[in-house]
């Protein structure tokens, strides 16, 4: 039996929108992208009580999510009231422009959400790539554990992102695989 999985994110350049198409691609997901607005697309609070796995995305601005994320995370609060996310894997994951630009904090507003909804958290499940032979083009070369993080330069296009970072994204998108695989076995 197929699992569903989508991936819900905002993006305000395309950088993000990128990243969730890698993870995407790793994990055979759907993509949900909320507005410039905030909001969902139609039928999509019911693609994602229908998930078996929920990836939120969000640039991290400011220190943490866009209010366009924090808009629809706060509307949120409808299927926590009914606990309609309970028990669904979550993951997350970010960019900035700069390889720290505080993530973590980003990462832990996801966290925290997918907690709120009584979820079942899974980060990277992979080491960092951090010796000296190593470059930006490894696998998880930012050394993100939690969830996935990944950086663009201001002035660089989502065409061109780091090739490590789409890769690790992508396989991040088969840690949820084989996450989820454990959880339905």
């Amino acid at each position: 039996m197929s699992k569903k999985i989508v991936i819900v994110f905002h993006s305000g350049y395309g950088h993000t929108s990128r990243v969730a198409q890698a993870v995407a691609t790793g994990c055979g997901g759907t993509l949900l992208a909320i507005d410039a607005e905030g909001n969902l697309p139609a039928g999509g609070w019911e693609q994602l009580a229908a998930a078996d796995a929920i990836v939120f995305g969000s640039p991290t601005y400011m220190g943490g999510v866009s209010w366009q994320f924090k808009k629809f995370a706060d509307a949120s609060s409808k299927p926590w009231y009914v606990k309609a996310w309970r028990n669904k894997l979550a993951a997350g994951f970010t960019n900035s422009a700069t390889l720290n630009g505080d993530k973590f904090s980003t990462l832990t507003y996801l966290f925290t959400l997918s907690q709120q909804h009584g979820m079942l958290w899974t980060g990277m499940g992979m080491h960092a790539s951090n010796a000296k032979a190593n470059t930006r083009n490894d696998v998880n070369n930012l050394g993100g554990y939690a969830g996935l993080i990944t950086a663009t330069p201001s002035d660089a296009s989502p065409d061109e992102m780091v090739p490590g970072d789409l890769a690790t994204a992508q396989a991040f998108g088969q840690r949820i695989v084989e996450v989820l695989g454990l959880l339905t076995d």
